[in-house]
């Protein structure tokens, strides 16, 4: 579970960046959900957007993230910003305390 301060500057660093993943009339598929994981295995924070035509609503969406241990940071209209520490990242993400 991320800390307020923590969700701050992970929002923070989610400003300028274009969401990476869409997911469309097909819904979250496990290829889909593979593909997320090893993006944020590298990258640790990306973005998210859920398309109109979705097979699943946005909340099914972010508990099926959640339930693979990735946290949700913010959801902005249809997009949800999501991150995963990786600890074995030489360059990740610093957080504040």
């Amino acid at each position: 579970m991320l800390t307020s301060k923590e969700r701050s500057a992970l929002k923070q660093l989610a400003q300028t960046r274009k969401p990476v993943f869409q997911i469309g009339k097909e819904g979250l598929t496990p290829t889909i959900l593979i593909q997320i994981k090893d993006y944020l295995k590298k990258n640790e924070l990306g973005k998210v957007s859920v398309l109109n035509t979705a097979f699943e609503q946005c909340d099914q969406i972010i508990s099926a993230l959640e339930n693979e241990a990735i946290e949700v940071v913010q959801k902005v209209g249809r997009v949800l910003t999501i991150y995963q520490k990786n600890p074995n990242l030489t360059r990740g993400i610093e957080l504040p305390l």
